[in-house]
C-alpha cells in the first residue's frame, strides 16, 4: 500500500475511533470489515496507530495546533506506528518539518498532563495509591499490553506446549506466578496453530488466571462463574476441577455466552453448563440458593486495569460513571452470596485500579453480611505455592488482605480481588 494512501487510512480510523461512540477496539473491526483490502501488515500499522493516539491523546493534541491539515492526520503522524522513514515519504514539506520541530522538545519540559495523558479524574486517585509509583505505572500503561496464555491443565502441560511453541519458531516463558501461564514475545497469530485447535491453550492474562486459581474449586464440587462473559476464567475453573463436579457459567449476555460455546468445545470440558439470565435475581440463581460450594463474581466494571489493551476506556468514563457501577456491583456480591452453602468460599473481583469499585465495596459487604468471614488472599496463594504471593496482596495488618496487581509490579492487567467463607 501506497505511504500516503496508508496514513490517509489511519487519520480516517484515527476520527472515527475518536468520536467514542462504541469501543475502539469495535471501531477498528468494523472498519476493518469495510476495508477488505487491507493486508495484516497494513492492519497492524493502522490498529497500533489509533491505539498510540487513544493511549498518548493529551500530548498529541498537545502538538497538533501547531501542525496543518486535519487534527485527525496530525494525530495520526504524531501515533504513526511504523518505520520513520515509511511515514515521512508520505508527509508534505510543512509536515516534515513540524514532526522536526515536536522531536525536538524534551519530555520532562512538558506539563504533567502531557505526560500522563490521562484524564483529571482518574490522576488523584492513583497518586493517592501509588505514590512514587504513579509515573512507573504511567509508562506501562503507554506501552500496550505483552500477550499471555494459559495451557489447559486438563489436556496438556505447561512444559509441553512450550516446547511445541518453540518448534513453531514462538518463544514462550513460563509466567512468574500463574501454574498455567505462557508469556509470548510480540504478537504471533495463535488462532490456527495445533496447540490451540487441540484445545491446549488458551490467551488469557496472568491476572485473570490467578482469580481463578484463587476460587481453587474442587473436583465434584458445584460451581458458579456469576458473571461469566466468554468464559475464559470459567474454562480456567472447569480445568482446575478436572472436568468433574457442575460448573455454572451466568451471564445477563447470551451475546457473550455464545463466545463460550467454541471455547469450551476446544477444552475438552463436560461441567460447564452456560446460562443466560435476566439479572441478578433471576429464577435460576433463585433455585441454586445455599447450594453451591464456590462462586467467583468478576463483576462488571470500569475496565481501568486493562488501559494497556483499552485505552480510549479512560475518555469514555468519569468518575459518576464509577460511582454508579459501585451500586451495581455491590447489588451482584450480595445477590451471588445467597448462592453459597455453609463453609462455601466467595470470591469478588473487579479489573479496576480504583478503590470505589474494590476495596470499598468489599468493606462494605463485609460489614453488612456477617456469616460471610474474610480470607487473606496472600494465605490461598502461599498455600496454592504461588511465588512470592504476599507481593501480589495489599491491605489488612500483614498487607495481605486482597489480591492487587498493578501493570507495572506485576506484568499484568490490573485486577483487585476479595475472599471470604460463609460461616
Amino acid at each position: 500500500m501506497h505511504p500516503k494512501a496508508l496514513l490517509d487510512a489511519c487519520a480516517e480510523l484515527v476520527r472515527l475511533t475518536l468520536k467514542f461512540d462504541n469501543p475502539a477496539d469495535a471501531t477498528v473491526q468494523r472498519f476493518f470489515r469495510d476495508n477488505k483490502g487491507l493486508g495484516p501488515r497494513e492492519r497492524a500499522t493502522i490498529a497500533e496507530t489509533v491505539f498510540t493516539v487513544l493511549r498518548k491523546k493529551l500530548l498529541f493534541d498537545h502538538f497538533a495546533p501547531s501542525g496543518s491539515g486535519s487534527r485527525e492526520r496530525r494525530l495520526a503522524i504524531k501515533g504513526f506506528y511504523g518505520p520513520r522513514d515509511f511515514l515521512v515519504s508520505a508527509l508534505t514539506e510543512q509536515e516534515k518539518n513540524w514532526l522536526e520541530q515536536c522531536d525536538k522538545v524534551k519530555t520532562v519540559d512538558l506539563m504533567e498532563r502531557h505526560r500522563h495523558n490521562l484524564p483529571d479524574w482518574l490522576v488523584q486517585p492513583l497518586k493517592d495509591q501509588l505514590g512514587e509509583g504513579f509515573w512507573p505505572l504511567v509508562e506501562s500503561l503507554n506501552q500496550g499490553a505483552g500477550l499471555d496464555l494459559r495451557v489447559n491443565a486438563l489436556t496438556a502441560k505447561r512444559a509441553d506446549v512450550q516446547k511445541e511453541l518453540a518448534k513453531a519458531g514462538i518463544k514462550a516463558t513460563a509466567t512468574p506466578y500463574s501454574p498455567w501461564g505462557l508469556r509470548i514475545a510480540g504478537k504471533p497469530s495463535l488462532n490456527k496453530s495445533e496447540g490451540f485447535l487441540r484445545g491446549d491453550f488458551e490467551v488469557q492474562d496472568e491476572g485473570s488466571q490467578l482469580l481463578a486459581l484463587l476460587l481453587d474449586a474442587k473436583r465434584g464440587e458445584m460451581v458458579v462463574d456469576f458473571c461469566a462473559g466468554a468464559g475464559g476464567k470459567t474454562l480456567a475453573i472447569g480445568a482446575g476441577m478436572r472436568s468433574t463436579g457442575r460448573l455454572y457459567a451466568f451471564d445477563t449476555s447470551a451475546h457473550r455466552l455464545d463466545a463460550l460455546k467454541p471455547r469450551l468445545k476446544r477444552s475438552g470440558l463436560s461441567n460447564v453448563h452456560p446460562a443466560a439470565i435476566a439479572h441478578e435475581r433471576d429464577d435460576r440463581v433463585k433455585r441454586l440458593a445455599g447450594k453451591i460450594d464456590r462462586v467467583l463474581v468478576d463483576a462488571p466494571c470500569s475496565g481501568l486495569g486493562t488501559l494497556r489493551r483499552n485505552p480510549d476506556l479512560k475518555w469514555r468514563q468519569n468518575m459518576q460513571a464509577v460511582e454508579a457501577m459501585a451500586v451495581t456491583q455491590a447489588a451482584i456480591l450480595q445477590s451471588a452470596a445467597r448462592l453459597l452453602k455453609p463453609g462455601g468460599r466467595l470470591v469478588y473481583a473487579t479489573c479496576s485500579f480504583l478503590p470505589q469499585e474494590n476495596e470499598a465495596v468489599a468493606q462494605a459487604f463485609t460489614d453488612a453480611n456477617n456469616e460471610f468471614a474474610p480470607i487473606e488472599a496472600g494465605e490461598i496463594l502461599t498455600h496454592l505455592k504461588v511465588e512470592a504471593a504476599a507481593s501480589l496482596c495489599s491491605g489488612g495488618e500483614n498487607g495481605q488482605k486482597y489480591l492487587r496487581l498493578w501493570p507495572h509490579r506485576h506484568a499484568t492487567d490490573g485486577f483487585f480481588a476479595a475472599v471470604w467463607e460463609k460461616k
